[in-house]
């Protein structure tokens, strides 16, 4: 996951019930586009003239709209301007007896998200609605998120309207407020950090600093001094005093990421100050007392390290108040548009470039895609499109050639095993060393982890590099 807004309005429940607004001056003809729609998902409002569907379009909102281009008064097209003044993102859909190449052209210039010609398939009627009103309802999204990437900061919020994500979101909004202890778990770039942010950000803490450290990434000499500071010439080097973070975290949250990587006796280390709330800088000797709410991460399941002795007992309760599990992007496909969006325009806006949209081709295989590297990798791959894109859209082109190239996905959610986090941990690490001939400082770059995590993993799964 990355750091990007909430879906607005977005819910746990299915999305509201689409509004069709159908306008025809043949009275025959809204009520055949009636019966056409009464066993859809949709509301259709009619009416039989465009002043009356010019008033509808000035007091409703709707999420498609389905006109006739030749009417007495006011036509089509001056349907189409009005909602285009009133929307932008609302797709109309023109439709006529009077087919035309000129007429055609002239609509879809104008801004007309589709052309029907009288007499029409109703199965092409139905197809093509339904994909105006997804392609209305991503453009406000990706409207709202634009609106709220300019607004900058660096509030988390979270892109998300799959159901059990907005499950997700909703139990730590909960939980935010208690100040407990918090463990989340989940694979590699599924966006640890920004819950603990979205955490921190929903708590009675939220004006105090939210910090993070990698356990991970560094030794453990290195790591006591950044957690809990030291004393001037604890050490070589030590040529002042240091505050831990602990410290600098007062009144705020410390993000402890790869918790499970600590040593033994890291471990006691910060189960004494969870227990104590007091640290004791390198080479000091009077303990300082601590007010910081811990949230944790890992990318394997805690219980587990704990059955295997690689964590301890004590400081596994003492962190896991509450459990978190996010799902793997693949499993959250209904989030991809959103995020593939947000993700554009951040980086759109970052490069300063002007890209609008995604076309059809590149969302879908974006949408097929499995995301091993998860929402990081997304992120990443729309950077290189907007960095290599040459139109106002993001084609398929612009995507990684092996995305490009990619088969359709097809699985067989009945016959395929599932993988313990640990399986598709190790599963990744040997493909990325695959990859990369064996080389670790690539292969933990493209996995997006430091060389020591990637070293520690490689040890405690046993991996044997490729011969």
């Amino acid at each position: 996951m990355s750091d990007a807004p909430q879906q607005p309005g977005s819910t746990a429940t299915d999305p509201p019930e689409a509004r069709l607004l159908v306008i025809d001056d043949e009275p025959i003809a809204c009520r055949q586009l009636e019966q056409v729609f009464r066993h859809s998902p949709f509301t259709v409002v009619t009416r039989e003239d465009g002043a009356s569907g010019l008033q509808a379009l000035d007091q409703e909102r709707f999420d498609a709209v389905l006109t006739d281009l030749r009417m007495p008064g006011v036509d089509g097209m001056g349907i189409l301007r009005r909602a285009r003044e009133r929307d932008p993102d609302l797709a109309v859909i023109m439709i006529t007896g009077h087919a035309t190449l000129d007429s055609a052209v002239e609509a879809m210039k104008a801004g007309a998200f589709h052309y029907i010609a009288k007499p029409f398939r109703i199965d092409e009627v139905r197809e093509v609605v339904a994909k105006a009103v997804e392609f209305t309802r991503l453009r406000r999204d990706n409207r709202a998120l634009r609106d709220q990437v300019e607004q900058g900061g660096r509030k988390a919020t979270l892109v998300a309207q799959d159901t059990a994500m907005q499950r997700l979101l909703e139990t730590a909004r909960q939980i935010a407020p208690t100040d407990c202890n918090v463990v989340l778990t989940g694979e590699s770039g599924t966006g640890k950090e920004l819950l603990a942010r979205y955490i921190h950000n929903h708590s009675t803490r939220a004006e105090g600093p939210f910090l993070a450290v990698n356990c991970g990434a560094l030794q453990d000499e290195l790591l006591a001094s950044e957690l809990f500071g030291h004393e001037k010439g604890a050490f070589t080097g030590a040529t002042q005093q240091k505050k831990g973070l602990f410290e600098a975290a007062a009144g705020g949250t410390l993000f402890l990421d790869e918790v499970a990587e600590t040593s033994p006796a890291m471990q006691v280390n910060l189960l004494r100050v969870l227990q104590e709330r007091e640290v004791l800088r390198v080479g000091g000797r009077t303990p300082i007392p601590v007010d910081v709410r811990v949230i944790a991460a890992s990318n394997r399941r805690l219980d587990r390290a704990v059955d295997r002795g690689d964590m301890r007992e004590d400081l596994y309760f003492r962190l896991n108040v509450v459990n978190l599990v996010l799902p793997p992007l693949r499993d959250r496909r209904d989030d991809i548009p959103l995020l593939a969006y947000y993700f554009l325009k951040r980086h759109a806006l970052a490069m300063g470039k002007r890209i609008d949209d995604i076309e059809p081709a590149a969302l879908e295989r974006l949408v097929e895609h499995d995301y091993p590297g998860n929402v990081r990798e997304l992120s990443n791959i729309i950077e290189r499109g907007v960095a290599l894109a040459r139109t106002t859209d993001l084609t398929l082109a612009d995507l990684p050639r092996a995305l490009r190239e990619a088969s359709a996905r097809v699985v067989d959610e009945a016959a395929a095993p599932v993988r313990t986090l640990e399986e598709q941990e190790a599963v990744q690490i040997r493909q990325a060393l695959d990859q990369t001939g064996g080389n670790r400082t690539r292969a933990a770059r493209l996995l997006g982890i430091d060389r020591v995590s990637l070293w520690r993993k490689i040890k405690r799964l046993g991996i044997e590099p490729p011969g």
